[in-house]
């Protein structure tokens, strides 16, 4: 499984904008497409169609006008790599036959394998929502860099606490 580009540069914008978070950075001027695109490099036309989408699916708060702008319309701690995936590229699954109403498999009256795919997609579902946008952001959270009850280890070269749900590959790990 890959992230799209698109999927990438979303995580990277939300980053981006999680680290401006706060009344000082807040009061260096509004936040928009083209101020997240000079900081992350995402081509501006992407950095656009990224905000209009994560807009529409209510991870960023949009004020049109002088004055206007953008935020995160929750706390960084509480926005998950799972709602930023899905918000630009629909539902997480690892097939496309376990998407509702999507029937295009050839084989899939006799499949036996299709009612284990959902395990799978809530499996990897639920490792993507244990990654906090704040984790992705560095920003420190109230509980713990990421959401999740599992195992955490320190990584070696920065020593921040990460998961152990994830391999760096976003591979699952045991």
């Amino acid at each position: 499984m890959r992230l799209s580009n698109f999927a990438d540069y979303a995580v990277v914008l939300m980053s981006a904008a999680a680290r401006h978070c706060g009344a000082a950075l807040l009061a260096e001027g509004k936040l928009n497409a083209a101020k997240l695109a000079q900081e992350t490099g995402v081509p501006l036309p992407t950095a656009k169609k990224l905000v209009s989408k994560l807009t529409a699916a209510g991870l960023f708060e949009s004020t049109r006008g002088i004055g206007g702008g953008i935020r995160l319309s929750r706390p960084p701690a509480s926005i998950s790599l799972a709602d930023i995936i899905e918000a630009v590229e629909g539902p997480l699954a690892i097939t496309s036959c376990t998407i509702d109403g999507n029937h295009d498999c050839a084989l899939e009256t006799g499949c036996t394998v299709k009612p284990h795919w959902g395990v799978v997609n809530r499996t990897i579902r639920n490792a993507l929502d244990d990654v906090s946008l704040a984790s992705l952001s560095d920003l420190p959270s109230k509980n713990t860099i990421h959401r999740s009850s599992r195992a955490k280890s320190r990584d070696g070269d920065s020593g921040r606490t990460v998961s152990t749900a994830l391999d760096t590959n976003g591979i699952m790990a045991g």
